[in-house]
């Protein structure tokens, strides 16, 4: 049985160079939806379906603002309304229209509404700055994969399996035995982990100039509903504070395409070599080799492994849970009630009960350690 979405949520849409002036197809939470740029640039995403006989918009064209339906003429603008009919006396029919979503355009990301459109608050979508940063030079990209979002969730919101799946490249003795702490405000979960006093991991070090003595590693996960995290995630030699180090913010964001299939948006943007336009293409080679050698084929395997039991989602079976699953258990619950509560309350990023820790941050100070930039 699947769980419905979580339909009141800004949703990545797309990375703001794939959507161009010309018709684009992505399929948000099961909705076919269209997706181009006017002429004045700015994007619209429509719903994909013709109201006369739904075919398909994406297969027909794009004439200036206007979308032509390949099958019988029709057009339509970015409102979706139809503005001519090639047919008869041409006379437009009233319900011949297709549904528009709120789209908004921030940190290089279309981010789309599909709930109620009165409710589309854009104040609400999840702070990815970093990606738009000047001060981070950054990379980005998106994997398709025959998964569930939530049990992607539950691999990037329990970082202890990096010194298993991942070993010989983010996996180090220190993660295993690493401290483990989660926190929560509002809608927001934080799954941090922190690996003092320990050889880095092997990329890390390499990274690093093969710097081969101890350091403090720290993994910062932040996770808002439906499925958007942030990872803070870096070395520094111990006892140093990060400035002494390398550190990144890794872009984690995941879009359902359906129940079954996920889009994996993912971005690094780094506080490292900023000079290094190589070190773009070093990351853009790890991300694909982790997570598309490792973590997706892993994901998929889990999924096939539901799937022949006759089920979409790990809470169906049961499953025997282990004290690294705080985390993830921590996330489902949430996007549960949020679930119930659809239309009533709707997740929001903007945590003011943070504040402490921001200013702790700010310190560089926390209990000795390296704390999250947020």
């Amino acid at each position: 049985m699947s769980k419905p979405f979580l339909k009141n949520a800004w949703y990545a849409a797309a990375w703001s160079y794939e959507v161009k002036k010309e018709l684009f197809e992505r399929t948000i939470i099961g909705e076919s939806v269209l997706f181009y740029r006017k002429e004045d640039n700015q994007a619209v995403a429509i719903n994909n379906a013709c109201p006369h006989r739904y075919s398909p918009l994406h297969l027909g064209t794009l004439i200036g603002d206007v979308v032509e339906c390949k099958y019988h003429g029709l057009r339509y603008d970015s409102t979706g309304r139809c503005v001519h009919n090639p047919h008869g006396d041409g006379k437009i029919p009233e319900k011949m229209c297709t549904r528009a979503y709120p789209l908004e355009e921030t940190h290089n990301m279309l981010w789309i509404w599909m709930g109620d459109p009165a409710l589309a608050d854009p104040a609400t979508i999840p702070d990815f700055g970093c990606q738009s940063d000047p001060d981070y030079p950054s990379v980005e990209g998106v994997i398709e994969m025959h998964g569930n979002y939530e049990l992607i969730t539950d691999n990037l919101m329990d970082l202890s399996h990096v010194e298993f799946l991942h070993k010989g490249i983010l996996g180090s003795e220190a993660i295993k035995r690493g401290e483990h702490e989660l926190l929560q405000d509002g809608t927001t979960v934080w799954s941090n982990r922190w690996c003092p006093d320990g050889l880095a991991p092997p990329a890390w070090d390499h990274m690093f100039k093969d710097y081969g003595k101890p350091v403090d590693h720290w993994l910062y996960m932040r996770w808002d509903a439906p499925a958007h995290m942030l990872l803070d995630v870096g070395i520094t030699p111990t006892g140093r504070p990060r400035s002494e180090g390398i550190w990144m913010y890794g872009t984690d964001i995941l879009t359902p395409k359906d129940q079954t299939s996920t889009y994996y948006f993912w971005g690094v943007a780094r506080d490292h070599d900023k000079d290094n336009d190589e070190m773009g293409k070093i990351w853009t080679s790890a991300i694909e080799v982790a997570f598309g050698t490792q973590d997706k084929p892993m994901i998929e395997a889990q999924q096939g492994m539901l799937e022949a039991l006759g089920v979409i989602d790990l809470d169906e079976v049961d499953p025997v849970l282990l004290p690294m699953d705080s985390a993830t258990v921590r996330c489902r619950r949430v996007l549960d009630q949020l679930r119930r509560e659809d239309g009533t309350r709707l997740p929001d990023p903007r945590n003011p009960a943070l504040v402490e820790l921001v200013e702790k941050t700010k310190a560089a100070e926390y209990e000795g350690k390296v704390v999250p930039v947020v």
